[in-house]
C-alpha cells in the first residue's frame, strides 16, 4: 500500500511539473512590440482577440486613407475643371468617408 500511494504521489507531482512546463513555453499571445500593422502571429485567446482588433483598425484606416486620397484628387480634379474625375471621386467620397 505504502508503494502505491507513493506511486501516486510521484504521478501526481510529474504531471504538475509537466503542466507548469507546458505554461513557460507557451509563445506570447501576440507581436505587442510590433504596429498592427506588421503583427502577423496570434496565439490563443488574447490573440484572436487582438486580431480581431487589428483587423477593425486596419480596416477603418485603409477607409480612412481612401477618404483622404479622394478629397486631394477631387481637388485636384475641380482645379482642372474635369467633370468625369470630379463625379468619380464624389462616388468614392460618399462610400469611403463617414
Amino acid at each position: 500500500m505504502e508503494i502505491e500511494a507513493m506511486f501516486s504521489k510521484s504521478i501526481v507531482i510529474s504531471l504538475v511539473i509537466l503542466l507548469a512546463g507546458c505554461k513557460v513555453t507557451q509563445p506570447p499571445s501576440y507581436q505587442k512590440d510590433r504596429k498592427p500593422e506588421d503583427r502577423n502571429e496570434y496565439n490563443g485567446t488574447e490573440g484572436m482577440v487582438q486580431q480581431q482588433k487589428d483587423q477593425g483598425y486596419l480596416m477603418s484606416k485603409d477607409l480612412s486613407d481612401k477618404c483622404t486620397e479622394a478629397k486631394i484628387d477631387l481637388a485636384i480634379s475641380e482645379s482642372n475643371n474635369n467633370e468625369s474625375k470630379i463625379k468619380k471621386q464624389k462616388e468614392i467620397i460618399s462610400s469611403t468617408c463617414i
